[in-house]
């Protein structure tokens, strides 16, 4: 079998009828006249590549010119972290094998370079603070994020707040699946695709955590979610799931932002209001009106088929992950409440080491609010843990 033989037998494989469409109906039965609008096409989705360069772009020129000067203008302050000497056998096994060297390593490393052991640890650990991203950076992604969120919600909300299945979700299956898609609807669709695949291919330059491997699986899973409802014609539902997910990722990227600028009685507050939201638009809303329509009413409209059985089982894997993360939060809520301690933030930026700091003699200090302590402990929020280190730590200007 020659490429292209090989090639057209995938491409008709992939798009036979069974696996996008109710059963009787054919692609042909999708066909729209070019006044009742436009049937949402894989070949759409092309646009988004050159969108996601033009996020980076973007982001690029925002961060500069706009994020930079409102983290200063909002006090945001970097530490001046103390700089690992010069060691070119010890940087070399940083860069090249490990970041934290096992016990044996370390005696090995001790042999070599002629320092201690204690020496040869103390250098590690400033030499992965070193590597440590600023506040400056990580509020600069912050409010990249909160300003895209920010616009998709309003906007979406815009677009949806006169559509009858905004208020009566049985309208997302009425005519399905010939339904026209409208230009701010396929518009909403395309940017948010085009912003997810920005955010995978700018992950390696974006503040590490020690859950990279699931933000990248994250923004993979996002991404397929947002292309097969597209393509397979579920964008009237996807429209309520983006706006649904917009909602509260508004409140955590705002909460970053005053975390970094420790605004923390705002930040206190904030984390509150994040939480509610939370809780209400990913343990009620989406599964009492999103997935129930999706799995239930749409069966009053068309029989199940394979994109009906996949599309649902997403939806249900993005459920079970809400639950998972509304767990923790309440968790942590019950620590807060009864015992008036957390637990350390699991997403705490990866190269964050300040707990080793303690080893070398020098204090630190939780913050004053102990709502502040829970908004920076919770896996969701994603506020990186901070401490702030006693005067012996100097601090930048």
């Amino acid at each position: 079998m020659s490429r292209i033989e090989g090639f057209d037998w995938l491409n008709e494989w992939l798009w036979r009828e069974e696996y996008w469409l109710p059963p009787g109906i054919g692609w042909k039965d999708t066909h729209l006249d070019e006044d009742q609008g436009h049937f949402p096409l894989p070949r759409d989705l092309l646009c988004t590549l050159p969108l996601a360069f033009t996020f980076i772009v973007l982001r690029y020129v925002f961060e500069r010119v706009v994020a930079v000067p409102l983290s200063r203008c909002l006090g945001v302050k970097d530490r001046v972290r103390i700089q690992a000497p010069s060691v070119p056998k010890l940087e070399a096994f940083y860069k090249q094998t490990s970041r934290q060297p096992s016990q044996p390593e370390v005696l090995a490393l001790s042999k070599q370079c002629g320092l201690s052991q204690r020496k040869i640890q103390t250098w590690f650990r400033h030499r992965r603070n070193q590597d440590r991203p600023d506040n400056t950076k990580k509020f600069c992604e912050a409010s990249w994020r909160f300003v895209f969120y920010l616009t998709a919600f309003l906007g979406g909300l815009g677009s949806l707040i006169d559509t009858p299945w905004f208020w009566d979700q049985t309208e997302c299956w009425r005519g399905y699946p010939k339904q026209a898609v409208a230009s701010a609807h396929y518009w909403y669709y395309m940017l948010e695709m085009g912003f997810y695949l920005s955010l995978l291919l700018s992950v390696s330059v974006d503040v590490k955590r020690k859950d990279f491997k699931e933000q990248v699986i994250h923004h993979i899973a996002t991404l397929f979610l947002i292309g097969f409802s597209y393509c397979a014609n579920y964008v009237r539902v996807g429209t309520l799931v983006m706006l649904v997910h917009d909602s509260s990722d508004i409140l955590l990227e705002s909460a970053k932002m005053l975390h970094y600028a420790v605004w923390t009685r705002t930040c206190d507050s904030l984390f509150v209001v994040f939480a509610l939201v939370f809780l209400v638009s990913r343990l009620v809303v989406f599964p009492c009106r999103v997935i129930h329509t999706t799995l239930l009413v749409s069966l009053d409209f068309y029989q199940p088929f394979f994109g009906y059985y996949f599309f649902n089982a997403l939806l249900l894997v993005l459920q079970a992950l809400h639950i998972f993360w509304a767990y923790l939060i309440l968790r942590m809520v019950k620590k807060f409440i009864f015992k008036g301690k957390v637990e350390r933030d699991e997403r705490s930026d990866e190269e964050s080491d300040e707990a080793d700091e303690v080893d070398l003699g020098q204090k630190t200090e939780r913050s004053n609010s102990k709502l502040t302590s829970l908004a920076h402990n919770c896996v969701l929020n994603n506020l990186t843990n901070q401490r702030n280190i006693n005067s012996r730590m100097p601090k930048a200007r």
